[in-house]
């Protein structure tokens, strides 16, 4: 299943229902929102700096992830980017494919 690696910063009224629910809430209801869609939480830890979380799931397909982070960013309670994660394995296979670029100029 594919990887994707979601890192997030709190609005401030995200940050107010954070401290009333809790960490551990928090943490259960993005495990509930995964398994939902057909998915498993990997990882999900909160950060200091300039993301608050960082939450590595395992998804069916891009359309499932484009799914999360549209849903998650319209609440207005998280500003959520999304990183399509890749194998070793997945880069050597990448590598093998030899795409005919001409670049600009060229």
């Amino acid at each position: 299943m594919p990887r994707y690696l979601f890192t997030g910063k709190y609005s401030p009224q995200g940050s107010k229902g954070l401290l009333a629910g809790g960490g551990t809430a928090r943490r259960a209801a993005i495990e509930k929102m995964v398994s939902d869609v057909g998915g498993r939480v990997e990882s999900f830890d909160f950060a200091f700096g300039s993301d608050d979380i960082y939450t590595i799931v395992d998804l069916p397909d891009a359309r499932t992830a484009t799914s999360i982070s549209l849903t998650v960013n319209g609440s207005g309670a998280v500003s959520l980017r999304t990183v399509v994660l890749m194998t070793p394995e997945e880069v050597d296979a990448a590598g093998q494919v030899q795409p005919n670029y001409q670049p600009p100029g060229s």
